[in-house]
C-alpha cells in the first residue's frame, strides 16, 4: 500500500482497494476474449455455440472474436461450420485437442479461484459475497442505468442473480 493510504478517508481506501483488486483480477484472469476463456466456454456449452452467442457471452466485438477464433481454428482446437438452422450463422465446436486444453484451463481456473479466497473463512466469504452483491445492486441502479444491456452479466458474475 502507498504511504498516504493511511491518511485517506474510508471511502477512498475502499475505492483504492477495489482498484487494486480489479488490477489483480485483470492480470490473473483469462481476459475477455482470450483463447483459454473461449475454450472453457465451449467446454461448458457441451456441444456447440454460435459465433454471435459466443461474442455476446464474452462481451466483445464480432471482429475481435473472429481473429481469436481463426487462431484457435488454425491450431486445430475448434471447428467453425455454417449453422444448419441458419446459414447466416457459424457454429463453433471444440475438437478433441481443444476439449483437452479447455479442461486443463478450467482446472487451472478452479484452482486459482480456490487460492484467491483461501485467506478467508467460509463465514467471511459469505459476508463478503453478501456485501458485494449489495454494492453491485446499488451500483446497477445508481451508475449503470441506461447502459446497453450486458447479457453476460446476469449469467457470468457481472450482476443479476448470484449464488
Amino acid at each position: 500500500m502507498i504511504e498516504r493510504y493511511y491518511t485517506l478517508g474510508m471511502n477512498d481506501k475502499l475505492i483504492l482497494n477495489f482498484h487494486d483488486i480489479g488490477h489483480t483480477m485483470r492480470h490473473i484472469s483469462e481476459g475477455k476474449g482470450s483463447q483459454r476463456r473461449i475454450l472453457i466456454i465451449l467446454l461448458e456449452e457441451g456441444s456447440s455455440i454460435t459465433q454471435s452467442e459466443l461474442t455476446q457471452r464474452l462481451g466483445i466485438q464480432p471482429g475481435s472474436a473472429s481473429e481469436v477464433l481463426g487462431k484457435l481454428e488454425g491450431a486445430g482446437l475448434i471447428r467453425r461450420t455454417p449453422s444448419e438452422i441458419d446459414r447466416r450463422t457459424t457454429d463453433i465446436t471444440l475438437t478433441e485437442a481443444g476439449a483437452a486444453l479447455g479442461r486443463e484451463a478450467a482446472m487451472a481456473r478452479e484452482k486459482r479461484h480456490q487460492e484467491m479466497f483461501s485467506c478467508l473463512t467460509d463465514d467471511e466469504k459469505e459476508t463478503l459475497r453478501a456485501l458485494l452483491e449489495r454494492i453491485n445492486a446499488d451500483w446497477d441502479v445508481r451508475y449503470r442505468q441506461g447502459e446497453p444491456s450486458c447479457t453476460h452479466r446476469k449469467e457470468h458474475h457481472c450482476g443479476g442473480n448470484r449464488r
